[in-house]
């Protein structure tokens, strides 16, 4: 929540911690955050929510703040705005925050105008055009933003001012507090300024206390500090003036501090009647007033626009600006008429009833959840002025720092905190073996004589580490390959997962295949030769998909082995039967549902197809691999987007948006290739294209997910912003996409899908 905060002494403060209650005690506080805005050198003693203050005429505060929200991964951000409380012309200041944030942006709107001026309405366009939905607190707020700031209404929400949830009591319950029982008491509350009017109820008072000597009337608040600040009490002064010269004095009663929420309960509790007579319509909201009909308190109030609406149909009475006899005649008739006034405080009372604080705690975390699903069902691209700049015409240059950052003596660590290795998340068969094909690719590739230099020091140093993990991996009693690898350097199980073992088969084979380095090839083909026999009897489509890789690599150097043969045949043959077992018209796919690692499988049956002349399984290859690539096309950009792991996609069920994964990517890259190496169709390697720009931020967030800086990839794309950590999967398929981009030949046409 960026807002002001108790306790700093205004309305915002008390409204933004009053809705951090609120939404704590409905729904648990363990990552709500506080952020105000200080107006003063030294501060204010905030309790443990607040995290970060803003120095409000700071600019340099505004894009920090931004950066600290950025790495502690906040889910969404609250603005509570009002032009006064931010530094910069119209508090402008504020917008250098909000263009920074990566997620997503929920604005409440304590005042909208009907008459900016230039410098409001530009904040209040470019706010409007960062947030993800706008919240209001009265309907003539939403007017004035579609007409006047041409903000369509289906991006506004409406949860009206929150009142604390307090009982229907009788006044005289709370008047021994203030010493006033026995009187009739009309209150007024909140910080004192010019614009309250309150010298017109002090005009009005000889009227009243002619008909009804035991009235008192209680102003209860400080007077606001920017006042205090500017023009000292002289507000206070005049109204206390006021009252002596109109003889009044004995019958007003000024309480001269900020209210406690506990005191506030108290004031309004002793009020027979509460008056609200501000001097001017431009108020669309007012805390006071909605805290008074809260209550169940008679109210008599100026027709400011948030007036209108609250105390519509006989809720309260509405008397003219700056009129004291209007005043006086209202409390009158009220004070004469018991009936009338009850009446009007049953229906304030109960009209109250759906504006306590845990209503609007709900209407809150309802316009939260309405943007999460928005951006889960239907990302939109984000806004110009947080969008990353991207270059998808040409290739990123090749960096490897962040490989050479997450190996260690061991191998290639799991995890990443941003780019920071995680080192307690430990080692997996996964990811070095994906490191070692990685190495193997680079022996391979044209690269400039700086990029050489660097890689080859990497190919140097990690291969045979890399390699030798595979090999510490292996359990030769189970015959199967071990996954997790703790920091302590203890295997967390026995037997790691078929698609497990058949990634390390695929690295070996690709070290078979490809590797020019004799020591590599030797060791690793003695540990193939123990890893192969096990996989014919696996079931994963992943698992045999991936083993076929490794298979067709190793035969394309060892092409007589009949025994690898074999393991082909079988696989390629089982993975064949799966299609065409669950193909459908409507699902043309292996299994009943894609999950992850998808384009993997029509890869294997393209690279065996093309390599057996099996006409079938080219077919099969082609048509799945359409089928998919149409599935994870973006219905109306055309840009790449692969199923999301957060539920995946099951036939006949919805797809998942989110989360997306680096590794999908690579993977439609390299079938994508695979398949423009089959058929020649240029198609094929505009979709290698369109897959590849994903990274580079043609995505449903428009953000990129390879880091220029780090020569890391972040580890997927949520709904509302990108996973900053860089681990190691997700590194490594940005690099062995890149690394198979670079394979398509320079003198071809690039031709970019839009």
């Amino acid at each position: 929540m960026i807002g002001n905060y108790l306790p700093r002494q205004c309305g915002i403060a008390t409204f933004t911690t009053d809705l951090c209650s609120a939404i704590s005690a409905e729904y648990g506080a363990a990552r709500l955050l506080a952020l105000p805005v200080n107006d003063t050198q030294e501060g204010y003693d905030y309790p443990a929510r607040v995290r970060w203050a803003l120095a409000q005429d700071e600019l340099t505060s505004y894009e920090e703040a931004a950066e600290f929200l950025n790495f502690n991964n906040i889910d969404m951000v609250c603005l509570q705005h009002e032009y006064g409380i931010f530094g910069g012309p119209a508090g402008s200041h504020i917008l250098h925050l909000l263009r920074r944030l990566k997620m997503p942006l929920v604005t409440t709107l304590h005042t909208v105008l009907r008459e900016p001026d230039t410098d409001q309405l530009a904040v209040m366009e470019e706010i409007a055009e960062l947030s993800d939905r706008l919240i209001v607190m009265s309907q003539l707020s939403s007017q004035f933003l579609q007409e006047i700031f041409k903000v369509p209404g289906s991006k506004i929400d409406m949860v009206p001012h929150g009142v604390p949830d307090l009982p229907f009591l009788d006044p005289n319950f709370f008047k021994d507090r203030f010493g006033v029982e026995g009187k009739a008491v009309l209150l007024t509350f909140g910080l004192l300024s010019p614009n309250k009017g309150i010298e017109n109820v002090i005009q009005a008072l000889p009227q009243i206390l002619s008909k009804h000597e035991n009235v008192v009337y209680i102003v209860a608040g400080a007077t606001h500090p920017h006042i205090l600040r500017r023009e000292g009490e002289k507000y206070r002064a005049s109204l206390q003036a006021l009252a002596k010269e109109v003889g009044v004095e004995s019958q007003v009663m000024f309480h001269n501090r900020f209210v406690s929420p506990e005191e506030m309960v108290e004031f309004i509790g002793a009020a027979d009647i509460y008056i609200t007579p501000y001097r001017h319509e431009a108020q669309v909201v007012s805390g006071t007033l909605a805290y008074a009909l809260g209550a169940g308190k008679a109210i008599i109030s100026t027709p400011y626009w948030h007036a209108i609406e609250l105390l519509d149909d006989r809720r309260g009475a509405l008397v003219p600006f700056q009129n004291p006899e209007a005043i006086a005649n209202k409390t009158i008739e009220l004070l004469d008429t018991p009936a009338i006034r009850h009446a009007m405080r049953k229906r304030a009372y109960l009209f109250g009833r759906e504006m306590i604080w845990k209503r609007a705690a709900q209407g809150y975390m309802e316009s939260f959840n309405r943007v999460r699903s928005d951006r889960m069902e239907n990302p939109r691209v984000q806004f110009s002025a947080r969008a990353t700049p991207k270059a998808l015409d040409r290739l990123p240059e090749l960096k490897l720092d962040h490989v050479n950052a997450l190996t260690d003596d061991t191998g290639m660590l799991q995890h990443a905190i941003f780019s920071i290795p995680n080192r307690g998340e430990g080692h997996t068969t996964d990811d070095n073996a994906r490191a070692l094909i990685l190495t193997v690719m680079l022996e391979r590739c044209v690269l400039d004589k700086d990029e050489w230099e660097k890689a080859s020091s990497l190919v140097a140093n990690f291969s045979a580490r890399y390699l030798a993990f595979l090999e510490h991996g292996f359990n030769p009693a189970k015959v199967r390959f071990r996954n997790f690898l703790g920091y302590d350097r203890h295997w967390n199980e026995a037997v790691g997962s078929e698609d497990c073992h058949g990634r390390a088969v695929w690295a070996l084979g690709t070290v078979l295949g490809r590797s020019s380095d004799y020591g590599l090839r030797c060791a690793a083909a003695r540990l193939f030769e123990s890893a192969l026999p096990a996989v014919v009897e696996f079931h994963s489509p992943r698992a045999c998909a991936y083993t076929l890789l490794g298979v067709q690599e190793y035969l394309h150097s060892y092409s007589g082995d009949r025994d690898a043969q074999k393991v082909r045949k079988a696989l390629a043959e089982r993975l064949l039967r799966m299609y065409e077992a669950i193909r459908r018209p409507d699902w043309k796919w292996f299994e009943n549902i894609l999950a992850y690692g998808n384009a993997r499988l029509p890869q294997a049956m393209l690279l065996v197809g093309s390599a057996c002349a099996d006409d079938r399984m080219v077919a099969a290859g082609l048509e799945s691999l359409d089928w998919l690539a149409e599935t994870q096309r973006c219905k109306t950009n055309g840009h790449f987007v692969p199923i999301g792991s957060q539920g995946f996609y099951r036939q006949g069920g919805e797809k998942a948006r989110f989360d997306q994964q680096p590794l999908e990517a690579a993977g439609a890259v390299s079938a994508c290739l695979q398949a423009y190496r089959v058929t020649g169709d240029g198609r094929w390697r505009n979709q290698a294209w369109s897959a590849f720009n994903w990274f580079l931020g043609d995505n449903d967030l428009q953000l990129a997910l390879y880091d220029s800086v780090t020569g890391g990839c972040r580890d997927g794309l949520h709904p509302e912003r990108a996973n900053e950590n860089q681990g190691a999967e997700s590194t490594l398929s940005f690099l062995m996409a890149l690394l198979e981009m670079r394979s398509l030949q320079e003198s071809e046409p690039v031709d970019i899908p839009s």
